[in-house]
């Protein structure tokens, strides 16, 4: 778990039909066994499980929906035990305001047909009301997914885990906060985003920052407290000879005043740009941001440049997701082997190297003012998600996402993060394909193949997701 990372918090109710208690005696007892046995599994996958306990009729439906509503879940989860009405759960998924998830879950894989008898089978009955409530939330306006399967069926508690993820990434979203330093830069139409749509569509809270909130603590670190950042930086980076030690201090120094920034304004994103003058103290800030940034990175503050605020979003989501989530954008493409190469001369995810990440000293940043040191590296070798956030000329947010592997090939020394992801496709078609979607020029690259988690999250969110394979 990242160290700026909230626990996602899970309400549960489980229910069945109260009519059925009194004609079958031993029926209740072994559904509030199920109902404990997933309790349990919940809290295994890392959640903080608000138990509303076992309902058997509407009121005591209407109860658990008060107690759910109050208590701030991300995700409401549903165990259908065995048949109930729906008027027992739709008041729970209207009141809530999180996404639901009802899952029917059978004690064992199959019936014993030659000895059950009624009451026996009306325990592998969640199934029943399932269609029921597809129904009634339906017609209710209410969103519905659903998992079926048995009680220690792996399958079936994978796809509950995918959800749980999903709304833990939610959460995160609802309630970040996202610094936005300094200012776009220019020209760069893709990049602009309506920071009124982030709140609006995600939730949480874009703080606008000046390069100033930065200079006032970067003027503060002590000489004690740069040196402890420039120790840490030499237990993380490999040093390349290039490396300037009056540029690394600088660095170390910037690193310590972002950790500070990181704290006061409680950020759990940043995404910054300054272009600078005459190398004035902005422009040696803006230049000195790249060890800071990746450091906070790696211990789960997502940090991006050039003021990409989009794909700082989506670097989170990744890292929330454990898939990590580095800077990246296309630098070339390489036919003759179908690798794609793509990196960034900024901020890396250095959690997700393929091995020692290493800092180089570069004279002259391109594209951007001033010099310093700069991060390179390698993401993992291996399965790998391409992610970003597109958003459209109605101003909808939509997932971009395309699944390939970091394979092995040569690559540049230049003090940018490089890798190669051959997409099982022509790498000129992939390009094109991806281009299509309208995605910005920067997005983030994640390990693991992550579109089922993507997609889960994108029903919770309500947002489009596009699956790029050409």
């Amino acid at each position: 778990m990242s160290t700026n990372e909230r626990r996602v918090r899970v309400g549960l109710v489980a229910g069945g039909l109260g009519t059925y208690w009194p004609q079958f005696p031993d029926l209740l007892p072994q559904l509030r066994r199920s109902a404990e046995r997933v309790s349990e599994r919940m809290g295994l996958l890392g959640a903080d499980v608000v138990d509303a306990g076992f309902i058997s009729d509407e009121r005591e439906g209407a109860a658990a929906a008060e107690k759910l509503r109050t208590a701030g879940c991300d995700l409401i989860v549903g165990f259908l035990t065995t048949y109930m009405t729906a008027t027992m759960l739709v008041p729970i998924a209207q009141r809530s305001g999180a996404p639901v998830l009802l899952i029917n879950l059978q004690p064992t894989e199959s019936m014993d047909h030659e000895t059950f008898d009624t009451g026996q089978w009306l325990a592998y009955c969640g199934a029943c009301p399932l269609p029921e409530m597809a129904n009634a939330f339906l017609r209710s306006g209410i969103p519905f997914r659903s998992v079926s399967g048995y009680l220690e069926d792996e399958r079936a508690w994978d796809r509950i885990a995918r959800w749980v993820r999903a709304a833990g990434v939610r959460g995160a979203l609802r309630h970040g906060r996202h610094g936005l330093m300094g200012h776009l830069y220019p020209g760069m139409l893709d990049v602009a985003t309506d920071l009124t749509l982030v709140p609006a569509q995600f939730g949480g809270h874009v703080e606008v920052l000046e390069f100033d909130d930065l200079r006032v603590r970067v003027e503060k670190v002590t000489d004690a407290e740069a040196e402890a950042k420039r120790k840490e930086a030499t237990d993380v980076f490999a040093l390349d000879e290039s490396v300037n030690e009056e540029d690394l201090g600088w660095a170390a120094r910037v690193a310590v005043g972002l950790d500070r920034l990181v704290e006061d304004f409680g950020l759990d994103s940043l995404a910054y740009y300054h272009r600078g003058l005459d190398g004035e103290v902005h422009e040696r800030l803006g230049a000195g941001m790249i060890l800071g940034a990746s450091l906070l990175t790696a211990r789960g503050v997502p940090a991006a440049g050039e003021y990409e605020l989009r794909t700082s979003l989506a670097m989170l989501i990744m890292d929330r997701l454990g898939a990590g989530g580095s800077f990246t954008e296309f630098q070339a493409l390489d036919f003759e082997r179908g690798h794609v190469e793509m990196g960034h001369d900024g901020p890396a995810h250095l959690a997700i190297s393929d091995g020692r990440p290493l800092l180089r000293g570069l004279g002259v940043y391109h594209g951007k003012r001033g010099y310093g040191v700069s991060v390179e590296f390698d993401v993992k070798h291996g399965p790998v998600t391409a992610f970003g956030l597109r958003q459209g000329r109605d101003g909808r947010f939509a997932f971009v996402v395309s699944e390939g592997e970091v394979v092995d090939g040569p690559l540049l020394r230049i003090g940018n993060t490089t890798s190669r992801v051959d997409f099982g496709a022509d790498p000129g078609e992939w390009t094109d394909a991806w281009s299509a979607t309208g995605i910005s020029h920067h997005w983030a690259l994640g390990t693991g193949h992550r579109i089922a988690d993507l997609r889960a999250l994108a029903d919770l969110m309500d947002v489009e997701l596009i699956d790029v394979r050409p």
